[in-house]
């Protein structure tokens, strides 16, 4: 099997230099690599405080490993981080993350390549982030008896690890020291292929997200177009969540927020064109009497996570599309949250809030009016905001039990 693992990395190879000829981000891939090894030994040829190596597959999986990132640095100044990506889309956009020492792509997992990189940077230990599991890498780690945890991990029964062929990657995960895993569900899993060294520590993405909306500044702009009216937080909405938010919007005597995922010049006229009630963008929205207008449209990025205090309710786009947007950041104000019925299954959170009832994945027009109007009712309305604000307080507190395991692991005191 490990001949085969090795023919796949080596076709992976080929293939990715192949594509680097047409594609920006494959080029991004193979260009990023070159000359790693001399550099990564000019960087740690002077390190003599422990290295934690942190690695994410790309930008998701960075913000589950950030708030243990940012605590180790915050408790622990002279440990320093090196962070690593798989893909471009992670290691481009956080390449200057200023909380890591370190920043660069991980070579792909071939043995000499796995012997050489831990020999460099030689990390007191290494934590991968959620799916991350390279059979070399991991084998060395191992073999030199630096630990390795992996965290906000997720296991589902129809991955091979589970599968009765799948010796091979069972014997990866075995050699990890522990896992903080996100549900009792892959606690079991693992249990079931007889590894109990396993903890149910949750979704480090609560903590983060928690602390952000909990130090979120007001935006006097939006506190003033609510007013003391009930108001509805549309979140990265695409085309096809205006298909069900459009025809709402223009029968609903609510007040708006809508949030698109895309905020060009066109794909805001076309949102202005969908409304036949009175909309205004945030950025014309300064000094103008907000009463009369039901729909704030807000024209830039960043805000977002800072918005969904001010509602009542929260729909979140990209269901529909390529998967579902963050629920995270409305789920922390304690509202019920809508999305789309088609690509949320992935998310553990939805799914967890749809079946505690404090989430409504919906079909249509016609299901999003049928839903909303059940949450009509004060009681219905009032127990799916204390669903969702329980089910995040159960959930915050995994970042402080991945670094009760570091602090050990590390010999470390703060």
């Amino acid at each position: 099997m490990v001949i085969l693992y090795n023919f796949f990395i080596a076709l992976l190879t080929i293939g990715l230099r192949l594509a680097a000829l047409f594609h920006p981000k494959a080029n991004a891939f193979v260009q990023g690599r070159k000359n790693l090894f001399r550099k990564l030994t000019d960087d740690f040829k002077s390190v003599s405080s422990p290295v934690v190596w942190v690695h994410c597959a790309s930008l998701g999986e960075f913000e589950q490993g950030r708030p243990v990132i940012e605590s180790l640095k915050s408790e622990f100044p002279q440990v320093k981080i090196l962070l690593t990506f798989f893909s471009p889309s992670g290691y481009e956009v956080r390449k200057n993350y200023e909380h890591a020492d370190f920043v660069c792509y991980l070579p792909l997992d071939t043995d000499k390549k796995a012997k050489k990189f831990i020999s460099i940077t030689n990390p007191a230990l290494a934590i991968f982030v959620k799916y991350e599991f390279w059979h070399h890498y991991v084998k060395e780690l191992n073999a030199r008896n630096i630990p390795l945890i992996s965290i906000s991990a997720i296991f589902r029964s129809d991955q091979l690890f589970f599968h009765s062929l799948g010796e091979f990657y069972r014997n990866i995960l075995r050699n990890f020291s522990y896992f903080f895993v996100q549900n009792d569900q892959s606690q079991r899993l693992l249990q079931s292929i007889g590894i109990q060294h396993s903890l149910r520590a949750g979704d480090t993405r609560f903590d983060r997200v928690y602390q952000i909306v909990k130090k979120a500044e007001e935006i006097p702009i939006a506190q003033r177009f609510k007013g003391n009216q009930n108001l509805f937080v549309v979140g990265s909405c695409w085309p096809e969540d205006m298909d069900v938010i459009a025809p709402f919007v223009n029968e609903n005597r609510l007040k708006f927020i809508l949030a698109p995922h895309e905020v060009s010049e066109s794909s805001l006229t076309s949102i202005e064109k969908l409304l036949q009630v009175k909309s205004i963008r945030y950025s014309a929205a300064g000094t103008v009497n907000l009463d009369d207008y039901s729909v704030l449209l807000i024209d830039n990025i960043g805000m977002l996570s800072r918005l969904y205090r001010y509602g009542e309710f929260a729909y979140i786009g990209g269901a529909f599309g390529k998967g579902l947007h963050n629920i995270l950041e409305a789920a922390c104000y304690g509202v019920p949250i809508f999305f789309g019925n088609k690509n949320y299954e992935k998310f553990q959170e939805a799914m967890d809030l749809i079946n505690r009832g404090g989430a409504f994945e919906v079909a249509d027009y016609t299901d999003m009016k049928a839903k909303y109007e059940m949450l009509n009712i004060p009681e219905s309305f009032l127990l799916a905001c204390e669903v969702t604000r329980q089910y995040v307080e159960e959930n915050l507190g995994a970042t402080e039990k991945i670094m009760k395991y570091c602090r050990e692991s590390l010999g470390l005191r703060g």
